[in-house]
């Protein structure tokens, strides 16, 4: 039986993932009555951190810290409730054949590059230069809901689109070539991007990996530089374009965010998932839990897949015809298989003996354009690739929290893999398969890694959907392929995080600026609420 809370909240928050947590805590810092509902145990979404063997703690999905958006981190005090950000000491390595090595970041890019290409050496400050003004673009329009384009596509809008507002006004700054260029970056693939800038195989390789990067898809996809130009728009402790590392992993950031929502006044409740949303009247006016609760919200704001939340949690009769037709087509599915494992000791590189400044970079084993695309049509075809792309991170290098002494954990993001595969068998049956050709990837490259394994956590996608609701393993919520991006998401006509019928708001990864741990979703919701509910 079903039991009716006699209490009216202004929002009832589904799912505690970060931007549920960031939404939450701007209302209640506005006074409004706030409660987050969470299914699992622990709030953070795929930004959690828990110890997956003994002694050893690691970030469980998302594992990297970039795209967190400096005003969400100042205006709920991150660092006064406990956030603290270290940089990588490199950004990147890339072990390459023949012996061969590509550092990048520490001010070390251009005389790496220098090794393959005089020429690309050269050219590299001006590419830089340019991604940064595109970048601009981006950063200054992520806080901000996009126009609500009804008719048409946003594409066909920009236009419009460059003479109004905050986006406009930078648009409008760029010169014809420079529009024309981001115009490019939005629907033609990374490798041509790239190949117009460079000729050596290790660069193209450096910056094509941003394209894929949750992305199943080959840098040759068209839409793949966006993806690239996505991951670039970052910063890290106020430098553009750096990485970092949360100490106590991403974990870190939520536990942050929910001790900033609650100092706020904002509830936030666990082990309470949601299994619908009630409509009464044409109107989202609360949510049935898991164990029958009725809880009554001025507004329902779903910070979920838009997928999940209108296809299982709302009654398709409540749907509106034309959100359930997109839904059927909502892309999902990052080719994502995700690893932490415990580590006796650190890896050593043959192309790069012993411990350095490298050991603390997003180590990445994908040598060329050539070798991302062979995984992704391998992956089609077969279910994964043979020879995947894997980026691994040893956060313990920077932060010793998360090992035991001299021992080590490391992240494994492995790509390609099929969301369902093609054979029609489950995941659960390959998962362990899968996970060793993974660690004999890194042994490659490191020999005696894999004798290093004291244990391993391993997220195939059908695990991450199950555990944190990533629809085919997605990390994003939703691809981020043109008809999926700005306007579009989650759907023409709803892109100011307003769901398709009244009372119903969205926060999360599937709205406006997209994936990755921004905080944006959360923020914009947030205002956008602020705007509308009493």
């Amino acid at each position: 039986m079903s039991q009716t809370s006699s209490k009216q909240w202004d929002a009832i928050l589904i799912g505690g993932g970060h931007n549920g947590l960031v939404c939450a805590a701007y209302l209640a810092k506005a006074g409004k009555r706030v409660l987050v509902l969470e299914r699992r145990a622990v709030v953070g979404g795929a930004a959690v951190t828990e110890e997956f063997h003994p002694g050893f703690r690691n970030s469980v999905a998302s594992y990297t810290v970039s795209l967190l958006q400096p005003q969400v981190i100042a205006d709920l005090a991150l660092e006064r409730h406990g956030l603290r950000v270290v940089p990588r000491r490199i950004n990147n390595f890339l072990p390459l054949p023949d012996g061969q090595y590509l550092l990048a970041g520490g001010g070390r890019t251009q005389a790496e590059v220098a090794k393959f290409s005089a020429r690309d050496a050269e050219r590299l400050p001006d590419y830089e230069r340019r991604l940064e003004v595109f970048a601009d673009v981006l950063r200054a329009q992520a806080l901000q809901a996009p126009p609500n384009v009804g008719e048409g596509g946003w594409l066909q809008a920009l236009p419009a689109l460059w003479k109004a507002g905050k986006l406009g006004r930078q648009l409008q700054r760029l010169d014809a070539g420079l529009k024309q260029e981001l115009l490019d970056l939005f629907t033609i693939s990374a490798a041509e991007y790239l190949d117009r800038w460079f000729e050596s195989a290790p660069i193209k390789a450096l910056f094509g990996f941003d394209g894929i990067v949750g992305n199943y898809a080959s840098p040759y996809s068209p839409g793949s530089a966006y993806v690239l130009l996505h991951h670039v728009f970052g910063q890290s402790n106020g430098v553009k374009g750096a990485w970092g590392h949360a100490i106590g992993g991403m974990g870190a950031i939520t536990q942050a965010m929910a001790r900033a929502a609650q100092e706020a006044g904002a509830q936030i409740r666990t082990d309470c998932g949601v299994r619908k949303v009630l409509v009464e009247q044409g109107r989202a006016c609360g949510v049935v839990t898991s164990a029958g609760h009725v809880l009554r919200g001025r507004a329902v704001v779903a910070n979920v897949n838009p997928k999940l939340l209108y296809e299982q949690l709302l009654e398709p009769a409540d749907v509106p015809a034309a959100t359930r037709e997109r839904m059927r087509g909502w892309r999902c599915g990052s080719g994502t298989f995700r690893m932490n494992v415990a580590l006796s000791r650190l890896p050593d590189f043959t192309v790069l003996p012993g411990q350095g400044d490298h050991l603390t970079a997003g180590i990445i084993i994908a040598p060329s354009l050539d070798y991302m695309d062979r995984a992704y049509l391998d992956a089609r075809q077969h279910g994964w690739s043979r020879e995947p792309v894997v980026e691994m991170l040893i956060p313990s290098t920077l932060d010793d929290s998360l090992a035991p002494p001299g021992q080590h954990v490391a992240s494994l993001f492995c790509q390609h893999v099929a969301p369902q595969l093609p054979d029609g068998s489950s995941w659960d049956d390959h998962r362990d398969e899968v996970a060793d050709l993974m660690i004999a990837t890194v042994d490659r490259q490191a020999p005696g890694f894999a004798d290093a394994v004291l244990g391993r956590q391993i997220m195939s996608p059908l695990d991450l959907e199950r555990t944190f609701g990533l629809v085919g393993g997605d990390i994003f919520h939703g691809a981020l392929s043109l008809n999926q991006l700005f306007s579009a998401r989650p759907m023409l006509g709803q892109a100011n995080y307003r769901g398709a019928i009244p009372g119903l708001y969205l926060c999360g990864s599937g709205t406006h600026p997209g994936g990755g741990v921004t905080g944006a979703p959360g923020h914009n919701a947030a205002q956008v609420l602020l705007g509308g509910v009493p």
